[in-house]
């Protein structure tokens, strides 16, 4: 077997996976596990480590290979001041010490990241973005997350927060965009309160009077007059908020994941209006479709020790 084995983990609120890739990309390995689940947090954190060390331990053996680098995406992120995790969904992480405590029941060294960042360099190293050297990757789901990544080169800042542009403001707010929801952030009308998956479904709510989810209002667009009219107002709130992206980074492609990324029409739609936004005479970025689906979260990871 090749030394040139790439683990992966992906750590989610439901499952946790394993991937293990050659220096080609090609998967060798991947198998998934549910998310321990413990009334009490500091036993549930202990349980995921134990899982972990269980699905590497379990993914070598089948190889034949021992202690191969390993990449740990996180719902979440380490604080470089502390070390200790910080904004995590699966609420166990926060305030420990995770990378350490993975690194000693492992015994070697763990690259830690959060899980949008590496879904971006996924994207950006042998998916949708592969041939382009500067890369925004965009997650439509539960939340509104982002990465960027120069020359396959992942960029997460000093403050460990580049590429969360879910937390600016709706950028050219109209009154087309009231009521502003409260974020849980503490601010209102974050872009995530509108192109969430959720964000949508209040939204629409409010504004068209809409009781079904962000997906049923996708699904009913062409039938339902209401529900055309919020797809209309998501596709203009998305086209506003890319074409801030675009006015800072420039990126030459921007790729979008999570739930809603699955609407086909996005991708022609959208780029129809953010020229409207983007200070330019045109605009040349690609507005495309992630290549490895919700695989790119664990591939990524992977690709974090590359």
């Amino acid at each position: 077997m090749t030394s040139h084995v790439y683990l992966g983990i992906d750590l989610g609120g439901t499952k946790i996976e394993i991937i293990a890739l050659d220096a080609l990309g090609n998967s060798l390995y991947r198998t998934r596990t549910q998310t321990p689940k413990h009334p009490d947090a500091k036993e549930q954190y202990r349980a995921i480590i134990q899982a972990i060390v269980h699905l590497v331990n379990d993914c070598e053996a089948h190889l034949g290979i021992q202690h191969s680098p390993l990449g740990v995406g996180i719902p979440g992120s380490e604080s470089s001041e502390t070390k200790l995790i910080k904004n995590a969904n699966t609420t166990c992480l926060i305030g420990q010490p995770f990378r350490y405590d993975l690194s000693t029941a492992l015994d070697r060294s763990v690259q830690l990241e959060n899980d949008a960042n590496c879904f971006a360099l996924s994207e950006a190293v042998d998916g949708a973005g592969q041939n382009c050297s500067s890369v925004f990757a965009v997650i439509l789901g539960t939340g509104v997350g982002g990465g960027w990544v120069i020359n396959q080169q992942l960029i997460v800042g000093p403050n460990h927060i580049c590429g969360e542009w879910g937390h600016n403001p709706l950028p050219w707010p109209s009154d087309q965009d009231e009521p502003k929801q409260p974020c849980y952030c503490g601010k209102q009308g974050c872009i995530e309160t509108y192109l969430s998956g959720p964000g949508m479904t209040q939204q629409s709510h409010l504004q068209f009077n809409l009781t079904i989810n962000s997906h049923e209002i996708m699904a009913q667009r062409l039938n339902n007059p209401q529900a055309q009219k919020s797809y209309e107002a998501y596709v203009r709130r998305l086209a506003k908020s890319l074409a801030s992206v675009i006015n800072i980074m420039d990126p030459e492609v921007i790729v979008l994941g999570g739930g809603l990324s699955n609407i086909d029409s996005l991708y022609e739609d959208v780029p129809k209006i953010w020229g409207e936004y983007v200070f330019s005479d045109e605009v040349k970025t690609q507005l495309v479709k992630n290549q490895f689906g919700d695989s790119s979260g664990v591939r990524g990871a992977a690709w974090l020790n590359k």
